[in-house]
């Protein structure tokens, strides 16, 4: 076929794919007509998509326009940078077609998947009772399409979006072929970037090259229309400036796959093998979580953006605490002075809150947003929810936005926050403005700040280490366009291609040991930027004014020194719009709603549910590893997180459990895994056990090393889904007496038939929902791919669970909630 001509191979495809077929007659009326193509250029797409559009099959016309958008498009915006008259090359020939199939493919996909979500209502039906925003969401997706869930529903949903790093997608390629090679459900709707390790300094490294094959594979055999290549942009940046919808449900395997919550979508990060089902299935399975208000009062100070809100959002209330195993929803009238950069900063490090995701409730800033984008195809799937009055949240908290200040959240815990003046004066070895926390009005703000300390008559101190790292390649062209990128130059920065840099100290950037950092990225755990670097958190715009003498500094003397008409001149399109905006238009989910408080398809998991001997006795188990467990215990504390027991620098050169847990806890617990060897099978932990990213790596270094199962007074929700998904027994007590008992060495007893646990010669009962027990005795995600195929979720949901029929009926909104004003 390569020998063909390219028309004859376009006809080929066009016929195989889309079942359009051309005659010769019709290829020679193109050549008689306006276009006169050249049988070696661009040209022929361009005839072809243009006699396409003539005769009826506009959908296979614009599929032939977006290859050619791509073809023509500069290098470093993820195109081919291809003349329209230049004959094609045989490899760029190659590359084309594969384009081609690619967005005639995606047609099909989407044909297939029409009607999945079925279209919303414009009111609320009398008898449905009232949502918050969230549940609406996961009501859209539901497919029982019951029009209704409610807390503790555990449904199966669809997705609209699967999201993956080339770092993830090595461990979901790993799950993707213990599945057999099964396809995935759309080729349109998974998006991957090459942003954690790929950089051009490590070109020549086999990692890295062994990375680029694996993505290369998934872009080829999935036929991809959603990839631009490696460093054009860090995973979650343009996705939410130019993919996320409102209305969406997005699953991706890291755990700042919330950050697109800013549009108003459900954005979950979830662990790879999970995120490898969401990618072959098209679903998931959710238990509808609990959701906390936080409600925004008042209006920021000047130069106050996202993270400095974020900052004093986690001082006031604290991580894993009111957001814990929660969906937060940031509503209230302060949100009108949030631009979407904003937004997306809050929404971002909700991970560090704890919560499952974050959203904010979409209004006129949101709409004004998704309608700037470049093209049509990602904007028309918007689905406008609000929240009804009388809906129930968990928790209220207000939180007045005129508070917020420059601050720093000290080395190691992202909630160790205090204004910048309580540490003005600390001495730096390095700062870094990056990461996907790190939005393009973040960038601008850091580098006004820069040109008003230099126009001050600052000076950067000739020590130190200052490095910059634009989110994405379209934001880098807006600061070179503007001048941004010389000022941060002048002021002694070195400028990174877009990728994770130092906030994963994983690639070429890696922090010195005990060295002291100041960064605008959003993680600040112990090794996080680097094997004993000591790295603090805080905006941009403090970061920028720390760089000079290499001393923590507040911004705000050189933020009030830059005029308004600057700030204006410079704005990004993530920056809050001025003028009269439109509001959008409001919907609400389909459905029968025939069976509210009922429902049929899943059910809700509730407590009796979970202690019922009935539904949790196991169906098909192995007797000696299942029913009872026989161990010690090895203890541990609070905050135990992934970094710490899968450390970033062997996730990638790991390709077993044993392998992984070689290095588990070794650089925080280094006697760990001896006691594990020497019979403490049994961990218990404390408050949010493994927090922190979404790597299932963590569960699967346990694994490594023997441990049998974990409990502890809370997980993180990752975490949580991680264990069962990969067969590895976990759940909570809250017995503080359980806890005063389980010292490393002692001997526990755990009958599983019974959910009953014996320990100093008490007894303890403990909860485990029949899906997360089934998962874990079938061994995992994979292995009940195995046993039901694409109807996975079906199979482990349909009746596992017992509604309780009751409806939340508050009279009024927040009824029955903690309201707490900060």
């Amino acid at each position: 076929m390569a020998d063909e001509p390219l028309h004859s191979r376009l006809v080929q495809i066009l016929q195989t794919i889309r079942g359009v077929r051309l005659d010769d007659d019709a290829w020679a009326s193109m050549q008689a007509g306006e276009e006169q193509p050249s049988l070696h250029s661009l040209t022929v797409w361009a005839a072809l998509s243009a006699y396409l559009r003539r005769n009826g099959h506009e959908k296979e016309s614009d599929a032939i326009q977006q290859t050619l958008s791509i073809a023509t498009a500069p290098t470093n915006l993820g195109g081919m940078a291809l003349s329209w008259n230049d004959p094609v090359a045989t490899e760029e020939a190659d590359e084309l077609l594969l384009l081609t199939s690619a967005w005639l493919e995606s047609l099909n996909s989407a044909e297939r998947y029409d009607g999945v979500v079925a279209a919303p209502l414009l009111s609320r039906p009398a008898s449905r009772p009232p949502m918050n925003v969230t549940e609406k969401i996961f009501a859209l997706h539901d497919l029982s399409h019951a029009g209704y869930v409610r807390t503790g529903d555990i449904i199966t949903i669809s997705v609209d979006w699967v999201m993956a790093s080339e770092a993830s997608w090595h461990g979901m390629l790993q799950a993707y072929n213990k599945l057999g090679d099964p396809g995935v459900f759309r080729n349109d709707r998974f998006w991957l970037a090459g942003d954690h390790f790929v950089d051009p300094r490590l070109a020549n490294t086999p990692l890295m090259q062994s990375l680029v094959r694996k993505m290369d594979f998934a872009r080829k055999r999935f036929k991809m229309t959603q990839f631009q290549g490696n460093n054009y942009t860090i995973m979650h940046t343009e996705f939410y400036r130019e993919r996320a919808q409102p209305g969406q449900i997005i699953i991706g395997s890291d755990s700042h796959t919330c950050s697109s919550g800013a549009n108003g979508c459900l954005s979950i990060g979830l662990g790879a093998t999970e995120v490898t089902m969401a990618l072959v299935t098209g679903q998931i399975w959710f238990k509808v979580p609990e959701v906390v208000e936080i409600r925004f009062t008042g209006k920021p100070a000047r130069g106050v953006g996202g993270k400095d809100i974020i900052l004093y959002i986690l001082q006031q209330l604290k991580r894993n605490t009111v957001a814990a195993d929660r969906v937060v929803e940031y509503t209230g009238p302060g949100c009108q002075w949030l631009s979407s950069d904003a937004r997306f900063a809050v929404a971002n490090m909700t991970a560090e809150f704890g919560g499952i995701t974050g959203i904010f409730v979409p209004d006129v800033v949101t709409k004004h947003f998704i309608e700037s984008r470049k093209t049509n195809h990602h904007k028309k799937a918007s689905y406008y929810f609000k929240a009804d009055e009388g809906c129930s949240y968990a928790e209220l908290y207000e939180i007045d936005l005129s508070k917020a200040e420059p601050s720093v959240a000290r080395y190691p815990s992202p909630d160790d926050v205090v204004p910048v003046g309580k540490v003005a004066g600390t001495k730096l070895d390095g700062v870094f403005i990056g990461a996907c926390t790190t939005a393009e009005e973040d960038l601008v703000a850091g580098a006004l700040v820069l040109q008003a300390g230099l126009d001050a008559g600052l000076k950067p101190v000739a020590h130190g280490k200052r490095h910059v790292v634009p989110g994405s390649r379209p934001i880098e062209q807006h600061l070179r366009k503007t001048g941004l990128i010389d000022i941060y130059e002048r002021a002694g920065f070195t400028i990174g291609i877009p990728g994770c840099s130092f906030c994963v100290g994983l690639g070429a950037d890696m922090a010195a040991p005990g060295s002291v950092w100041l960064s605008s990225q959003n993680r600040n755990f112990k090794n996080r930027m680097g094997k004993g670097a000591i790295g603090s958190l805080a905006s941009a715009a403090t970061v920028a004014a720390s760089s000079f003498n290499m001393m923590v500094r507040s911004p705000q003397e050189l933020i009030d020194s830059i005029p308004e008409d600057r700030w204006d001149s410079v704005r990004g399109k993530g920056s809050l719009p001025t003028g009269a905006l439109e509001e959008p238009m409001w919907v609400e989910p389909p459905g029968q709603d025939s069976a509210i408080g009922v429902n049929t398809s899943s059910g809700a998991a509730t407590d009796a549910a979970s202690n019922s001997t009935a539904t949790n006795t196991p169906r098909s188990v192995d007797k000696s590893t299942l029913d009872t467990i026989k161990s010690k215990v090895y203890r541990m504390g609070d905050f135990i997180d992934t970094d710490a027991l899968a450390p970033a620098q062997f996730l990638l050169t790991s390709d077993t459990n044993q392998e992984l847990g070689a290095h588990c806890l070794e650089r925080t617990d280094p006697d760990f895994r001896a006691a594990v060897k020497a019979g403490c099978e049994v961990v218990v932990g404390g408050k949010a056990f493994g927090c922190g990213s979404s790597r299932q790596e963590a569960v699967q270094a346990l694994l490594g090393i023997g441990v049998k199962c974990v409990i502890a007074k809370t997980f993180a929700f990752i975490f949580a889904r991680n264990m069962p998904s990969l067969g590895l027994l976990g759940f909570t007590v809250n017995n503080d007496r359980f806890y005063e008992l389980a010292e490393t060495g002692a001997a526990i007893e755990i009958d599983l038939v019974h959910n009953a646990m014996r320990i100093g010669g008490e007894e303890f009962t403990f909860a485990l929902s029949p899906l997360e027990k089934r998962l874990t005795e079938i061994g995992g995600s994979t292995n009940a791919f195995s046993k039901f195929g694409k109807r996975i979720y079906d199979a482990l949901t349909r009746g596992v669970a017992v509604s309780t029929g009751k409806v939340h009926e508050p009279t009024e909104k927040h009824k029955g909630t903690t309201i707490m004003a900060w």
